[in-house]
């Protein structure tokens, strides 16, 4: 595993890619997962901050995430519990308007069945936006409808919206999430957590 991680952290195949968008940045993979992992998170691609610091979900979107998780930044980013795989390792850059860029999907095609056979032990999944769901589930379903069928998934897989501060809107639209589906998650990752 530890292999595989460095594998993942070395990876350049984007290079060129990556040397094109607005940003022209170089490839930074953040692989962030180990064995005994009871818990997946599997997002998008980390953004701008992510690639600075190497620390995934190291932005207001993960401070959204945990509070969605009940759950502090210890526990978080202890990977002996959990694993945070995205679709993309890499921050993608933004595109000239300044949009986030999509993952790359010779990303996952490279890296996710790897990765995913070395996690025997999750018990739970979060599928953190509409790139991971389409990918895990093979759903063409929009995120609000996937995240509104939840108890379809749950208690093995919950889908979310991206804690972005860019859904603010989506979360004040849609208040059966926040009363709803997180007391229920919160619950759940408390009980695969435990120790």
């Amino acid at each position: 595993m530890k292999d595989l991680a460095s594998e993942i952290r070395a990876c350049r195949l984007c290079a060129e890619t990556f040397a094109t968008t607005a940003t022209g940045h170089a490839p930074r993979p953040v692989a962030w997962f180990a064995p005994g992992a009871r818990l997946l998170i599997a997002g998008q691609a980390p953004g701008m901050r992510v690639h600075e610091s190497g620390l995934p979900f190291d932005d207001p979107s993960g401070e959204r995430l945990r509070d969605w998780m009940g759950i502090g930044r210890d526990i978080f980013y202890d990977k002996s519990r959990i694993a945070i795989v995205p679709m993309a390792f890499c921050f993608p850059g933004y595109d000239a308007r300044g949009s986030d860029l999509p993952p790359p999907a010779i990303c996952a095609r490279t890296w996710h069945a790897r990765v995913l056979a070395s996690l025997a032990d999750v018990r739970l999944t979060l599928l953190v936006g509409g790139h991971s769901q389409r990918w895990h589930l093979g759903t063409r379903m929009g995120v609000t409808e996937l995240v509104r069928s939840w108890r379809d998934h749950a208690p093995r897989v919950f889908p979310l919206p991206h804690p972005s501060w860019r859904n603010t809107g989506w979360l004040k639209k849609n208040p059966w999430f926040e009363e709803e589906l997180l007391p229920v998650l919160r619950d759940e990752i408390a009980g695969v957590l435990r120790p």
